[in-house]
């Protein structure tokens, strides 16, 4: 009652500018989007609970301290929930010990009606340097320009319209390498390129292999060896998990499924091109402790898992170089590529 009380009395006054969390200054108020990065529960000394809250943007972090006798602890306890984006009216201050921290006069949970004011989920967590729209469209482009067989070309365009939401915001993987919303979509686009390339080049050195390296088998693998991911990860795109079919299968099989899927529904895709392309997904990591139920046995899977495996270890490289901030000329050790890195050269 306390807390609906002060919605009511805030709601009433003069409405704040809308602003961003990260710009605000010491003693700056007004109302913000921000993600609930971490809700933790603790007691005080004499066993009086708090929850501390951190909200955040893609550039900011602030505290904010629920105190057992303020006006949002019940809410916070019952209905708050991390990974989730709210609509904050607050004042800003910088702490000089705890740093950034935020007062909440109002809050309540982000809905649909906030796009028209700017809300874009993807402004407040890590993402792609590139613009996701664009990396998509080019994406189709390569689908619809380097794949001559008109029903494996379609069978192509057709997942990808059908997962396009999830290819967008769902990371490649969530620890490890291109982890932050549009990884996947980053990752797949070059790891494609690179596939072109690499079938061209080897198709003219063995130019008398029968039948020839197949460039659009090469072509619909890249595009979608990768592709279970979309069901592999829930749509959260500030926490993703694994689904349960995420858990129960992986994305090899899951990817397996919407290719098949895909051919069943179109019913004029070559039946042992479909096996084919199915082989690509379920193969492409190559090693079975990598995950891979089967061992390639086409020469189109391996310049697809070595362009897969090289894209993602360049991206794990690329990210330890300029993250780390160790004093020394190596990286703190990575636990991804369980090594440090050197750092410090001329060259």
């Amino acid at each position: 009652m306390e807390a609906s009380l002060i919605t009511m009395n805030a709601m009433s006054k003069p409405k704040p500018p809308l602003v961003k969390l990260c710009e605000m200054t010491p003693g700056q108020g007004g109302d913000f989007f921000a993600l609930l990065a971490e809700r933790s529960r603790g007691a005080t000394r004499e066993g009086k609970p708090y929850f501390t809250c951190r909200f955040r943007d893609a550039q900011r972090t602030a505290t904010y301290m629920v105190w057992e006798d303020g006006p949002w602890f019940a809410v916070c306890e019952s209905e708050w929930r991390r990974g989730t984006f709210y609509k904050i009216r607050g004042l800003y201050e910088e702490h000089a010990t705890y740093g950034p921290q935020i007062d909440v006069i109002n809050i309540r949970a982000v809905t649909d009606d906030d796009s028209s004011d700017g809300f874009a989920p993807l402004e407040f967590v890590e993402r792609s340097r590139y613009d996701v729209e664009a990396m998509y469209q080019e994406l189709w482009n390569l689908g619809e320009t380097a794949i001559a067989d008109v029903p494996l070309r379609r069978l192509v365009l057709m997942i990808l319209a059908q997962i396009a939401k999830q290819l967008k915001q769902a990371p490649a993987t969530t620890n490890r390498f291109y982890p932050f919303a549009g990884g996947l979509l980053e990752h797949t686009l070059a790891v494609t390129h690179s596939c072109l390339h690499l079938v061209d080049k080897y198709a003219g050195v063995y130019g008398e292999l029968q039948p020839p390296l197949n460039r659009d088998l090469v072509a619909a693998g890249a595009i979608l060896h990768d592709i279970g991911r979309c069901v592999e990860f829930s749509e959260e795109i500030a926490n993703p998990q694994r689904t349960v079919p995420g858990h129960l299968f992986g994305h090899l099989f899951l990817g397996r499924d919407l290719v098949r899927d895909a051919a069943r529904e179109l019913g004029d895709v070559d039946p042992e091109l479909v096996q084919l392309l199915e082989h690509i997904v379920i193969s492409h990591l190559n090693h079975p402790e990598w995950g891979s139920p089967r061992l390639p046995m086409i020469p189109e899977v391996l310049i697809i898992h070595h362009a897969d495996d090289l894209d993602a270890k360049m991206e794990m490289y690329a990210r330890c170089l300029l993250k780390d901030k160790e004093a020394g000329p190596f990286t703190a050790r990575d636990p991804s590529l369980g090594k440090q890195l050197l750092k410090g050269r001329k060259r």
